[in-house]
């Protein structure tokens, strides 16, 4: 294959199912100059491990650096255990809380760990912002600010809306795009990538470069995968996520619960199905592609044996309306429920099957809770539990024992 041929190769993987490429030429010129000098580009990725847990949300952006693995690029994996410090506003309406070191050491062996299914985190280099911005010197960042404005700042969308409605906006905050720009300096990064609201920080990388005499960077953005309920982004805060760290049971029905809608997106975002055979499984079974969809996508995860056992349980417990194989037991001490009868409502409270009281009483008036396949309706029901198996919502069971 000829250099012209593998840079139009590279370029098209590259540029699939992206949003933005800033620009175009530039990534050819150095897609061109990586194949005669047989150099990899350095493509950079940044995270703040501001929380212990992704989901297959974040996927999209680690599936594509896995494409620049392929291709014999190297990925830097940038873990602004610095930057966490500060808390991106990107998308924020309000300030984001300042974490110890304690915390984001903890999120990041969680978060590589995860991060690890997709991207072959031995081949990715992990550096850390906390080796140059903590020694960074008032001098050279005073430097660093000359190159932006206020009214740039605060032209960003999360800015201005706070600022038009009054909420408090801290210094602190507006130094984030530029920290994460000087990232980009310190490691030369041919590329960097992230989802489409990190826009603004990627082209801040792009300026500083610019600014400190060196070539810059191609922004990438990826779009942004809508969450189950097929409306919002997928996000945690919204509850209509799929975290990566849950089983493989709860992946695939929560997949199978996306909208019709949403499965094309998800295809092409997440696997890597041939999308016009998917499209024909779509209009003449959308069961049947949708189910084809979870399997792909769990079996990333956990492994393809996994992935068939997920989907013959979600077919005996939704399809044939039977009980899964394996049911959790949870032990609840009778004096934390008051006795051996308590009220439903402090019973899955309890036993940690709702995340608050209000959650189980929302349960329980959805008819969304079941015990011994009996649909509870009553938030003032007083019952006796032990030994009897509860559902809630379509997913979760479990025995419970009095102790």
């Amino acid at each position: 294959m000829n250099d012209r041929k593998e840079i139009e190769r590279q370029f098209e993987i590259i540029k699939r199912n992206t949003v933005d490429v800033i620009e175009e030429e530039e990534l050819k010129k150095k897609l061109e100059r990586s194949l005669s000098t047989g150099k990899p580009l350095r493509v950079k990725y940044g995270i703040d491990p501001t929380s212990p847990d992704i989901h297959i949300g974040h996927m999209v952006v680690i599936r594509k650096l896995r494409e620049f693995q392929n291709l014999g690029h190297k990925v830097f994996f940038l873990i602004g255990d610095f930057t966490a410090r500060i808390g991106d506003p990107t998308g924020r309406n309000e300030t984001r809380p300042i974490l110890s070191r304690e915390e984001i050491k903890k999120n990041l062996t969680n978060y590589v760990e995860q991060v690890s299914r997709v991207l072959d985190v031995h081949k990715a280099e992990f550096v850390y912002n906390g080796n140059w911005l903590s020694i960074l010197s008032i001098e050279e960042f005073i430097k660093i600010a000359s190159c932006f404005t206020v009214a740039q700042i605060l032209e960003r969308d999360d800015f201005s809306a706070r600022y038009k409605s009054g909420k408090a906006i801290y210094f602190h905050e507006f130094m984030y795009p530029l920290f994460q720009g000087y990232d980009s300096v310190v490691l030369e990064s041919d590329i960097e990538i992230g989802a489409t609201e990190q826009k603004f920080n990627l082209l801040a990388g792009r300026a500083l470069q610019e600014f400190f005499g060196q070539e810059k960077q191609v922004v990438i953005t990826m779009p942004i995968l809508v969450g189950t309920d097929g409306k919002l982004k997928m996000s945690k805060t919204y509850k209509n996520h799929i975290p990566v760290s849950t089983t493989p049971d709860d992946m695939f029905g929560k997949i199978m619960s996306i909208p019709d809608t949403l499965m094309q997106s998800y295809a092409s975002l997440l696997t890597d199905i041939d999308m016009k055979s998917f499209q024909r499984l779509v209009k003449e079974s959308p069961r049947k592609a949708k189910a084809h969809l979870a399997r792909n996508i769990v079996s990333q995860f956990f492994g393809e044996q996994e992935a068939e056992k997920a989907e013959d349980t979600f077919d005996r417990v939704f399809k044939e309306k039977q009980l899964p194989e394996e049911i959790p037991i949870i032990e609840i001490e009778e004096k934390k429920l008051g006795g051996k009868k308590a009220n439903i409502v402090d019973i899955l409270f309890v036993a940690g099957l709702v995340g608050s009281k209000s959650e189980a009483k929302r349960m329980i008036q959805q008819n969304a809770v079941k015990i011994d396949g009996h649909t509870m309706s009553d938030i003032n029901a007083e019952i006796e539990i032990n030994g009897k198996i509860v559902k809630v919502g379509k997913r979760k069971f479990a025995k419970i024992t009095i102790v």
